[in-house]
């Protein structure tokens, strides 16, 4: 299987997307990026659920690599010394594998289960030492990745990154409570919480060992750099709601951009898909305008310092990053069987879970 099917080799087999996700301006202004480790890195995620008993073995080898997890990151943070993109590469197919269990909890209406889970993963994250063996295998394999990411930037980023993570867990027990008691956001609350459960965030912190460097608050704050990190976000959210759509109205969900539209703004499901598009196609512009300025603040910090360059170099690696964001999110859409609704023998249930309800494990 070849890492990007739609890439600019004359071999490649082009990927059909449907032109209510189609987005032209992706394909010809965000050319898709890949990291020479994809191979290996595919190979030892797959490795490592399998050994932290994160998926069954039988759902990892028919549908770990055709989900695609690893494709993403690699096309994310395509420069990244290999263990820094191993260890975020896990880390992505454990927050994956985290949702399907935050949703089969809802699904299968275990709060006692999903509260004691929240309980650890926050005891995990400022613990993950003690937590390397804990008996639920999603916990110890938190704390496994949490670990190793720690392992690359001082102190202060691993709190930073504990900080924005507590809000994450704290925000999915959020959608927790909308989705058991039926509860439609309105687009404004759905945004603001959206940016918690995508963890806007988390993504951005993992820019800086991907470039090998803790950005110094000043620079992180800057208005023209954080918000491009904010932009790439926003479209990664919002086009995964988009193409997300059909699977979470199958399933009954209220967390999604076009469902708070219709719900909210009186729109119908024609309007709402046409909305997401506007907001989607807006942001990607914004992004193009801001980029500009960013880079130039990259430039204005090679002030002829040895230090200055240094953060000039990092800063332009992770706003090719934040770029990077767009054409990898966007394929991985039309190549993961995550978003595959039509070909599931139940459109609320996707194949690749497991999919227990019995009791509160």
């Amino acid at each position: 299987m070849t890492a990007f099917p739609h890439s600019t080799t004359a071999s490649a087999t082009a990927i059909a997307v449907p032109p209510s996700l189609s987005l032209p301006v992706i394909e010809a202004a965000f050319p898709r990026q890949l990291h020479p480790y994809w191979p290996r890195l595919q190979e030892k995620t797959r490795t490592w659920l399998l050994e932290k008993r994160l998926m069954p073995a039988d759902k990892i080898e028919e549908y770990a690599d055709g989900l695609c997890y690893t494709d993403l990151m690699a096309g994310y943070y395509t420069a990244a010394p290999d263990d820094v993109l191993q260890a975020i590469a896990d880390y992505s197919a454990w927050f994956f594998v985290w949702d399907d269990r935050h949703d089969r909890d809802i699904v299968h209406h275990r709060p006692v289960a999903w509260r004691r889970l929240r309980a650890w993963l926050h005891e995990a994250l400022d613990s993950p030492e003690k937590h390397l063996h804990h008996q639920d295998a999603l916990v110890a394999g938190f704390a496994d990745s949490v670990l190793r990411l720690f392992s690359f930037l001082p102190r202060t980023w691993n709190e930073r990154f504990a900080r924005h993570f507590h809000r994450v867990i704290e925000a999915y027990d959020r959608e927790f409570g909308n989705r058991t008691e039926g509860i439609v956001p309105t687009v404004e609350e759905y945004l603001a919480l959206r940016r918690l459960t995508f963890a806007h965030w988390i993504w951005t912190d993992l820019l800086e060992p991907s470039a090998g460097l803790e950005l110094p608050d000043a620079v992180r704050k800057n208005p023209a750099y954080r918000r491009a990190a904010l932009l790439s976000q926003e479209f990664a959210a919002w086009y995964n709601d988009l193409c997300s759509l059909p699977k979470e109205l199958a399933g009954d969900e209220v967390h999604n951009l076009g469902i708070s539209l219709i719900t909210h703004e009186g729109l119908n499901l024609e309007e709402a898909v046409a909305e997401m598009r506007r907001r989607i196609e807006e942001c990607i512009a914004e992004f193009l305008d801001v980029e500009r300025e960013a880079l130039g603040f990259a430039d204005a910090l090679a002030d002829g310092t040895v230090r200055g360059k240094e953060l000039s170099a990092a800063v332009r690696a992770c706003l090719g990053y934040m770029r990077n964001w767009f054409s990898s999110v966007y394929w991985f859409h039309h190549e993961s069987g995550r978003y595959r609704v039509d070909s599931w023998d139940d459109r609320s249930t996707p194949p690749y879970v497991n999919n227990e309800t019995a009791g509160e494990k």
